[in-house]
């Protein structure tokens, strides 16, 4: 009974990071990692899974590795990064709606500090990918086609 609750929880908790994952893909947050560790948790169950983890991984590398490539590249998304940390804590701190704003008040920053702590957390998130990949990519030179055992 143990093993069968522990295996719906872990297809469920993947199957929430591989959804969750695409939608970060268009919205605000580490979409390829969120698919990543979605697959890795289903793989222990899927055998289709199992052969997506790394052809995602590699992109998820390639991506990373893509990101740090260029100063502008890095300022920029840190800068973004940083901006999405700013957002959450506005809507977490939910000011007044502004005189210019055109349509009804609770359209205003909607959503309330549920909204703002996800947006902390995608931005915090971002920050610390922005920071591996600096480390790893740049800092220690390594190639993202290749596995890090094998630098």
């Amino acid at each position: 009974m143990k093993s069968a609750a522990r295996r719906v929880a872990l297809e469920t908790v993947g199957w929430v990071l591989v959804v969750a994952g695409i939608a970060a893909l268009l919205l605000p947050g580490p979409g390829l990692l969120m698919i990543f560790a979605g697959l890795v948790l289903l793989s222990q169950q899927y055998d289709w899974a199992e052969r997506r983890v790394e052809p995602v991984k590699k992109r998820a590398l390639q991506a990373a590795s893509d990101g740090v490539e260029t100063w502008p590249r890095i300022v920029m998304s840190t800068t973004l990064a940083l901006l999405i940390v700013v957002a959450g804590v506005v809507w977490i701190w939910h000011p007044p709606a502004p005189g210019w704003w055109p349509i009804a008040e609770k359209w205003w920053l909607a959503g309330g500090w549920g909204t703002g702590i996800t947006q902390v957390a995608s931005g915090l998130i971002a920050l610390a990918m922005i920071v591996y990949s600096y480390r790893r990519f740049r800092v220690r030179g390594e190639d993202p086609a290749k596995p890090a055992h094998a630098s």
